[in-house]
């Protein structure tokens, strides 16, 4: 029995849906990106539990060394000179949004002193709710301390 040779394709991509795939993917990486505001490196003190942080929150961090970096939540952390400068920063960003979510993110090692000028300066500018950033599970949902 003499079989027949088949006539070869030569092999070939479709490139036709390239072109719809690529927006498709350009579209999903600019609807689900997210910018990290704050990107200070710091050691969060151990807690039982976490609470959801919510988005656009204001954020005041403080490295080991003391340093201080401020962001309103919408452009990435500045430096600011000291814990004096809390104060200004906080007044401004209640005076544009009152019910303004400011998160303290500190090192574990930070001297007390200034985590306690901070909060104070946040207290001063009468900011409604702040949450403690701590390295612990998040519970969805719950509320934080003090409200």
């Amino acid at each position: 029995m003499k079989l027949h040779q088949r006539a070869r394709q030569d092999a070939a991509i479709p490139t036709a849906s390239m072109a719809d795939i690529a927006f498709l993917l350009i579209i999903f990486f600019m609807v689900t990106i997210t910018f990290e505001v704050d990107k200070t490196q710091v050691t969060l003190p151990a807690s039982a539990l976490r609470y959801e942080i919510p988005k656009k929150a204001a954020y005041i961090s403080v490295s080991e060394e003391g340093t201080i970096r401020v962001s309103s939540g919408e452009e990435i952390s500045t430096v600011i000179p000291g814990p004096e400068d809390v104060l200004s920063f906080a007044a401004s960003t209640v005076a544009s949004n009152p019910q303004k979510v400011f998160v303290v993110k500190a090192d574990k090692d930070t001297r007390y002193q200034i985590i306690d000028r901070v909060i104070d300066s946040l207290k001063q500018a009468k900011v409604e709710t702040m949450y403690l950033l701590s390295q612990a599970e998040t519970i969805d949902g719950a509320a934080p301390a003090g409200n």
